[in-house]
């Protein structure tokens, strides 16, 4: 869906109240921030309760958008606090949630009905089937991919139901938004849940940064981007200075406004205010082999240090008409002669006895403002004032406080929430399944006996499985190609379809599969299952982030067997690290001589394994007291010996001989 106005809105991003100021200032159409829960990036300094009530108002006395990110994943038990929060924020007047979560979606969706919802990049849309999916679960905008090309932006956004946002300029991540489990699954820090140490940025083996990208920036294509028709421009940032939200909103506010790229001045102002040694473009270009490597260096950090400024908060000049007449409540207007106006009543007066009110003293203390983000000088307050009157100090600093506080205040009708944790049967199939990454697979003999068994779409031999599992990333432009691969398959063999993304699932039911969610739909909570369920899916393959016992309250499968994949990436790493000869011999080593097996994925792209093989087969008496009777096997880089011997490992529950893995609902890589 196009946007309705001639330019997209320029969003701009929060930590703290100095940096809302320096967004507004700055000349953003709307800013983000995140509160003290449920935001994706949890060591900012993020706003409390009073501190968004106050944003909000800033915000919109100057006619600027506030939304609130809750996108991270969420709980069961967590689930009546989200919606709670999603009710405060309603009140308060938040314009829209950014939001990742399947299962907040619904509840959200149910309790606060009218409150906007913006799906987060978590939610990993990369494409239009992904984008309308979002739509019908109740979100009016989808911030897309950051890996998505000009081409892909613009054909989804004419496509889509939905508004369309992308990023604009900031940070990269590696891997793709919400399908990193590096943080959480190496360092027991879950990026999904807000709490990301980005190993990524850390050197690996040999003091090099293999994973560290320069950050996005289109500064050069203002032009294109305003003709795509996209709804909202992202900066990212929410963990940067004041100065950092002001220069870059200042600049690319100029830039909208007058439809060109960036100067040779600008780009050196953007890259002061923050740089990993430049800045990309390569992801819009279609390029993505040409997104370079970068790191923060001393000149860097020296530069932004250099370029510093404060940005003091503006007042909204309003105008005043004031009433004080005998035996009549006095009455004080406010107005910013742009259509806004409010009235307020306030004590009757008194007959004086002696010093009656003058015009010049109620125009003084009415004008100031104070602790408010209202400027009112007395030139500007239009007073009928009775002789011999008397009001006391107090009301007439009632009268002005209660004027200020209505002229402010944008909240709405309280909705009460009196939530309580439904139970409804999930009716969770027991299958167990298993996986075989890579686009060369072998089905080895001694696996057959699995429910589902999933190989690639692409892989060519799909000799004794009766599933295929669909590329965890499809781009618009490849859409064609998967649909023509799916509809070349032989559905007497292949029954099952492994979906990655909730857009997926749509394409899935087009070719009658029975639909198997995988684990990168980040299901945590019941509702995202029962919302998964209520779409198609057969069988639900769970987080690897969530402990046994919270699987068993959802029902779905966990992952007992294989290297989890923590990273897939746009860019081929195992091009930069081997060459494409080496394409299923290549692994990242960190410092601590960990070494990470990478193997090709569609199209081109890398997935980054684990060091370590999740493992639960001598654990069987900890998952029947959990009462988890689903079980997913993932083999990437096993060869069938290694196969063999991990399936009779854990048919006869013993440990892996020689091997340090990881446990199921253990943040660390501990036994």
């Amino acid at each position: 869906m196009k946007r309705k106005n001639s330019l997209p809105e320029l969003l701009a991003p929060a930590g703290s109240f100095d940096a809302l100021v320096a967004a507004v200032e700055g000349g953003a159409d709307a800013v983000y921030v995140g509160g003290k829960r449920f935001g994706a990036r949890a060591f900012a300094k993020n706003f409390d309760n009073d501190e968004l009530t106050r944003a909000v108002r800033y915000c919109h006395i100057h006619g600027v958008k506030l939304y609130v990110t809750v996108n991270t994943l969420v709980l069961d038990l967590e689930m009546k606090e989200v919606v709670e929060y999603a009710a405060f924020l309603w009140k308060i007047g938040v314009d829209a949630l950014i939001i990742a979560d399947l299962g907040a979606i619904r509840e959200i969706r149910r309790y606060v009905p009218l409150l906007p919802l913006h799906a987060s990049t978590q939610m990993s849309v990369h494409n239009s089937f992904g984008a309308d999916e979002a739509a019908a679960l109740g979100c009016e905008r989808v911030v897309l991919a950051r890996e998505c090309s000009l081409a892909d932006i613009t054909e989804i956004t004419a496509k889509s139901k939905p508004e369309i946002e992308i990023f604009l300029h900031g940070a990269l991540c590696v891997c793709h938004s919400g399908q990193c489990l590096f943080s959480s699954m190496v360092g027991g820090r879950s990026g999904n849940r807000g709490e990301c140490a980005q190993p990524c940025r850390l050197p690996f083996a040999g003091g090099k940064y293999p994973l560290s990208l320069k950050d996005l920036s289109y500064a050069a294509h203002i032009p294109a981007l305003i003709e795509s028709g996209v709804a909202s421009l992202k900066i990212e940032g929410r963990m940067k200075s004041p100065t950092y939200v002001y220069t870059v909103t200042s600049i690319f506010r100029r830039l909208l406004d007058e439809g060109r790229g960036a100067t040779a001045e600008e780009w050196e102002a953007l890259k002061r205010a923050f740089s990993r040694g430049g800045f990309t473009d390569g992801y819009l270009k279609g390029k993505p082999q040409s997104v370079e490597l970068g790191i923060r260096s001393e000149e860097n950090k020296a530069e932004s240090r250099q370029g510093e400024v404060e940005v003091l908060p503006s007042r909204k000049k309003v105008f005043s008409t004031v009433k004080i007449l005998r035996n009549t409540p006095a009455e004080m207007t406010l107005s910013d002669g742009e259509g806004k106006e409010v009235t307020v009543i306030g004590q009757i007066p008194a007959e004086a006895e002696n010093s009656p009110l003058t015009e010049s003293g109620v125009k003084d203390r009415l004008s100031k403002m104070g602790n408010t983000f209202l400027a009112l000088v007395p030139e500007d307050i239009i007073l009928t004032l009775d002789d011999g009157l008397n009001l006391p100090p107090s009301a007439l600093n009632a009268l002005r406080r209660a004027a200020a506080d209505e002229f402010e205040d944008t909240s709405r009708a309280e909705i009460s929430v009196d939530y309580t944790l439904p139970v409804f049967s999930l009716g969770a199939r027991k299958m167990t399944t298993a996986q075989f990454l890579g686009m060369n697979p072998t089905v080895s003999q001694d696996a057959r006996g699995f429910d589902a068994i999933f190989v690639s779409l692409f892989a060519e031999d799909k000799t004794g499985a009766n599933g295929v599992y669909l590329p965890p990333v499809i781009m618009e432009s490849e859409l064609s190609q998967v649909r023509e691969a799916l509809s070349a398959i032989d559905k007497e063999k292949i029954k099952y379809a492994l979906v990655s993304n909730i857009g997926q699932i749509a394409l899935a039911k087009e070719f009658s599969f029975d639909i198997v969610c995988d684990f990168r739909l980040n299901v945590t909570n019941r509702f995202a299952y029962k919302t998964l369920s209520e779409l198609g899916a057969l069988h639900i393959i769970l987080s690897p982030e969530i402990t046994l016992p919270q699987a068993r309250d959802i029902g779905g499968g966990v992952i007992v067997y294989g290297r989890i994949p923590l990273m897939i990436t746009e860019r081929c790493f195992m091009k930069d690290n081997g060459g494409c000869g080496r394409c299923s011999n290549v692994s990242l080593e960190d410092r601590m001589g960990e070494r990470f097996p990478m193997i090709r994925e569609f199209e081109h792209r890398s997935l980054i394994l684990n060091s370590k093989i999740t493992y639960m087969g001598d654990r069987r008496q900890l998952l029947d007291k959990n009462r988890i009777g689903s079980y997913h096997f993932i083999f990437s880089t096993e060869n069938e010996e290694k196969i063999k011997t991990a399936l009779l490992s854990f048919k006869s529950g013993k440990p892996l001989s020689d091997r340090d893995v990881r446990r199921v609902g253990r943040r660390k890589n501990n036994k």
